[in-house]
């Protein structure tokens, strides 16, 4: 049996589940999320905690028992905490700004790079050159912080581009000057 799997996902008490075979819903003060369930494992909802256990001992059934309990903590948390992504730009002149429903960055081409957000995500520009993701479901976010990033990855001679917050650049040494 998976470690993950065996423990169960603690029910806060503002968040409400239901489970009606083979959706599970969860809802709380940051919003709804609903996900479908695989019928390779079982759930059970229980007064303040939620249970998944397999269904058998079959190899798919228990790759799944710790990854569907990995996916609905991740709701529960979603919904009463939410998940926040930040990305900074590194360069001379680059900068992003944030509007309504899309996200501007100047990074260095000839025109301006407009992404659209995706639903139910908000970004905060703070500073001109961080850049804060936030929503209620995790992969929603890391998704567009990697669209985000993938407009200028940094790159590993001077470090110019766009990456996430305390991210590691690996720098490589340029030309040897000619004597």
């Amino acid at each position: 049996m998976s470690r993950i799997g065996k423990a169960p996902v603690a029910i806060p008490d503002k968040v409400e589940v239901t489970y009606s075979p083979p959706i599970l819903s969860v809802a709380g003060p940051k919003g709804s999320l609903t996900m479908p369930i695989s019928d390779r494992v079982g759930v059970e909802v229980e007064d303040n905690a939620i249970k998944v256990v397999p269904v058998d001992d079959h190899r798919k059934c228990r790759a799944m028992h710790g990854l569907t309990r990995s996916l609905i903590q991740n709701m529960v948390t979603g919904v009463t905490d939410g998940f926040t992504k930040s990305l900074e730009i590194v360069g001379v002149g680059y900068r992003a700004e944030a509007g309504s429903d899309s996200l501007t960055l100047n990074v260095g081409y000839s025109n301006p790079v407009v992404l659209p957000l995706l639903e139910g995500l908000t970004v905060e520009v703070e500073k001109n050159t961080i850049i804060h993701v936030r929503g209620i479901d995790k992969q929603q976010v890391g998704e567009m912080a990697a669209r985000i990033r993938r407009v200028r990855k940094p790159e590993p001679y001077r470090g110019k581009g766009i990456r996430y917050l305390g991210e590691q650049v690996r720098r490589k040494v340029g030309k040897a000057g000619s004597k």
